[in-house]
């Protein structure tokens, strides 16, 4: 098993739910066809494509916050500055988001175990909002769960079999 020690104890058990969301994220995605991954069922809802590039941007962000690197995913364009679903745009396959996670993943991970007190304490400002990057990192975990959940959700709504969590 991997370690779950952090510099600073504070982010031990965001490692833990960042090691679950990471196996999750593919669980969720797992036998969704391309065509149904970009199928709204006539919604104003986010679809299951939209919702894996968003998932896998957000990593990348947080692992070039944390770094201080410049890494991205295939298709960010298409994510970029929080940008929300757009209408008439055919979103890579989820066999591309899968990658691009997989590529991210370590070294966010890796980026996560390495902030100290210096680095979570440091403040992040963004258009209207300011906050410390271990908020930053508290929301980051929050909404991987939140869109995994979503993507749960459409499975079923598709007529997939529920997520498998092990």
């Amino acid at each position: 098993m991997e370690t779950t020690a952090t510099k600073d104890g504070r982010s031990s058990s965001y490692l833990v739910l960042f090691d679950w969301q990471t196996d999750f994220f593919i669980r969720a995605l797992e036998g969704i066809s391309d065509t149904d991954a970009q199928n709204r069922m006539n919604t104003k809802a986010n679809h299951v494509a939209w919702l894996a590039g968003s998932l896998v941007q957000q990593r990348y962000e947080l692992a070039n916050d944390l770094t201080g690197e410049s890494h991205k995913q295939q298709s960010g364009e298409l994510f970029e500055h929080n940008k929300g679903i757009q209408e008439g745009v055919g979103y890579p396959s989820l066999e591309q988001f899968k990658a691009d996670w997989k590529k991210i993943t370590p070294i966010a991970r890796e980026a996560l175990i390495n902030a100290d007190a210096a680095k979570l304490d440091s403040k992040i400002v963004m258009p209207g909002m300011e906050m410390t990057r271990f908020e930053f990192i508290s929301f980051v975990i929050y909404r991987e769960a939140n869109c995994i959940g979503q993507i749960a959700l459409w499975r079923r709504l598709l007529g997939y079999d529920a997520m498998k969590y092990m």
